[in-house]
């Protein structure tokens, strides 16, 4: 199967760039799921998306520093698989997580965080943001209530 190359460029300010990380041999499904996340952490360090491009053969996403903090644990319960959580976007709550998925590949990641709505406990839920957090190995979608009950 091909694969594609993408690299992370943070934004220095003034359109200037500098590469921080690179993936030579990485699924075009994954470039599409991290294309999607407006978040993007690593090494304690949680990186907004500024804009995305493809550069002849090679996919680039632009980011700059949002906030940093020490690095989270990893949770192994669902090796073999993708974890996507879904949080409430609460900041006053710390975004608690309302559902863990583990999934088998990023068409499935996509799905979720790909989409306007999602539908957990009951309740339709907007969709905020979507990041992926390399330190702790997840994907997390951030979720709103709309206030419509499914169980009507």
């Amino acid at each position: 199967m091909e694969k594609a190359v993408l690299e992370y460029r943070l934004w220095k300010g003034n359109e200037q760039y500098e590469a921080i990380y690179h993936f030579d041999r990485i699924d075009y499904e994954q470039v599409f799921s991290r294309r999607e996340c407006e978040f993007f952490v690593k090494e304690g360090i949680t990186y907004k998306q500024v804009s995305s491009a493809k550069e002849e053969e090679m996919f680039i996403i632009y980011v700059e520093i949002f906030e940093e903090a020490a690095p989270e644990e990893i949770d192994l319960s669902g090796k073999g698989s993708m974890k996507l959580e879904i949080r409430e976007y609460n900041p006053l709550r710390d975004h608690p997580v309302m559902e863990s998925l583990y999934l088998d590949n990023h068409m499935q990641v996509l799905g979720y965080i790909g989409s306007t709505f999602t539908y957990f406990h009951g309740k339709e839920w907007k969709r905020d943001s979507a990041e992926i957090d390399e330190d702790r190995m997840v994907y997390a979608l951030y979720v709103t209530a709309t206030g419509l009950d499914t169980y009507t």
